[in-house]
């Protein structure tokens, strides 16, 4: 795996994480992430497309990229997956707030004010070793 790539990704602001379609095609989307442990947690609405196709496939792709999306640099081959413990959840979401500090809190709160925050999803994302 690229090492460079990796410390890239692990600094950036933003990853495009990049989940499949049953026709074999991947659907890119600019997302806030937070490294740890050797995985990144992503959040989403539990209704968006990502997560839909996240319960088909857990083919992934990663790279960073800037708040629009425009790749920095390459994609990174990865495995992802809607997180359902509890714990997990609780350090996914800790880890956001660590990295995502003030702006993380007022996402929280405005979802939780529209009643959003219930159905968010977690997604762990695991690079592939063989990049």
């Amino acid at each position: 795996m690229n090492r460079e790539l990796m410390a890239q990704i692990d600094t950036a602001q933003y990853i495009s994480l990049a989940t499949r379609r049953r026709n074999g095609k991947f659907v890119p989307t600019p997302v806030w992430f937070a490294p740890q442990g050797g995985a990144y947690y992503v959040f989403s609405s539990g209704d968006a497309g990502k997560v839909k196709r996240l319960r088909n496939f857990s083919d992934a792709r990663i790279a960073p990229c800037t708040v629009t999306g425009k790749l920095t640099d390459g994609w990174v081959e990865a495995k992802a997956q809607l997180i359902e413990d509890p714990a997990e959840i609780r350090s996914a979401l800790e880890a956001l707030q660590h990295k995502y500090g003030w702006q993380m809190r007022l996402i929280n709160f405005l979802s939780r004010l529209s009643g959003r925050l219930k159905q968010r999803a977690y997604i762990r994302v695991l690079p592939r070793s063989g990049g």
